[in-house]
């Protein structure tokens, strides 16, 4: 409701949640709860308050490099929804303006994300490119540090971040992490440190170490 570039088209709301609304909205339909349910998909769960909205038009690669951003996140086919909210919330709870994201293999930005990123899609823009390792070149010309996260990386993530001032942080799908070509056009791969005793950690659990590593490298090099 607060992003003036999102278009709402249609806000469906029970009489008791409209009161709890600190801004009242303009336009609303009037719903009891149990309707609401009905028009939701299976497994929804909702607080009276349903948003049917126009998606945010994806940002240029070149935009969001020539606006100044120094923090981004590269994801190789990550295909949860749920982890793909949860990393769009850790990167705006640690500065990261864009979440580049490949076109196909990639889900769209549904209410499960929106969800799950607690708000953060509306503050970090959404970047869909064709080709990651082609873009991986083009960020690396465009001065930022392209650091893959990976299990089998000689740095750890804090010194592989350390002296940079622009950062892209490059994660892989769950499972199977970075394709072969994606890793190969990081400039460096970094790993967390875990205990021998667990393999590796949820990708959105990665994300949200990785970037509070970068926040703390920038923050102390500025």
């Amino acid at each position: 409701m607060a992003n003036p570039r999102r278009k709402i088209k249609r806000f469906l709301v029970s009489r008791n949640a409209l009161e709890r609304l600190s801004k009242k909205p303009r336009d609303y339909e009037d719903i009891a709860p149990a309707d609401l349910s009905e028009r939701l998909p299976a497994g929804a769960v909702h607080q009276g308050i349903a948003i049917e909205v126009e998606p945010l038009p994806s940002t240029h690669l070149e935009d969001l490099i020539g606006l100044g951003a120094d923090r981004l996140v590269v994801l190789d086919q990550v295909t949860d929804p749920h982890n793909l909210g949860a990393i769009f919330r850790s990167a705006a709870a640690f500065g990261f303006k864009g979440v580049v994201l490949q076109s196909r293999n990639t889900p769209p930005i549904t209410g499960v994300v929106a969800k799950s990123a607690a708000g953060a899609i509306e503050t970090v823009a959404e970047c869909r490119v064709v080709n990651i390792a082609r873009t991986l070149d083009q960020l690396s010309e465009a001065g930022f540090h392209t650091v893959g996260l990976a299990g089998e990386g000689r740095a750890l993530i804090d010194q592989a971040v350390r002296n940079t001032s622009k950062v892209a942080i490059v994660m892989g799908a769950e499972g199977s992490g970075l394709r072969p070509g994606v890793a190969k056009a990081c400039a460096e791969l970094a790993r967390i440190p875990i205990e021998s005793t667990m393999e590796s950690l949820n990708v959105s659990n990665a994300a949200a170490i990785a970037f509070y590593e970068v926040s703390r490298a920038i923050t102390q090099t500025s």
